[in-house]
């Protein structure tokens, strides 16, 4: 499987937000907090620019993230993969190329 971390593009605002409200809906319904439109806003509040991605597999975006430097350290946000596509090892494979580049940035991470 081919995994791609781009940019973001024009449409990926609205994707992403989607793509976060079917991801953490399960969670924030059983906390009793999920309120459809306030899970997109707040991405659409602050995804984008230079520290947003797209994490793609096989030319099919699966998955999103923000990672951005602040107090000294990377502050990792908003990392969310589809469902289908959770347990296949595009999670760890991303995750794990996030820290070697705050490693090779020498950010602090925690």
């Amino acid at each position: 499987m081919d995994v791609v971390v781009r940019g973001v593009r024009g449409g990926d605002v609205e994707w992403v937000a989607e793509l976060k409200a079917a991801v953490m809906r399960g969670d924030l319904e059983r906390l009793g907090r999920y309120e459809h439109h306030r899970a997109r806003q707040l991405v659409r509040d602050s995804f984008g620019g230079e520290h947003s991605r797209v994490i793609e597999a096989d030319g099919e975006a699966v998955g999103s993230f923000t990672a951005r430097p602040g107090d000294g350290g990377l502050v990792l946000e908003h990392f969310y993969l589809a469902a289908a596509h959770q347990g296949r090892g595009i999670g760890t494979r991303v995750l794990e190329e996030v820290l070697a580049r705050a490693d090779a940035e020498r950010w602090r991470c925690g």
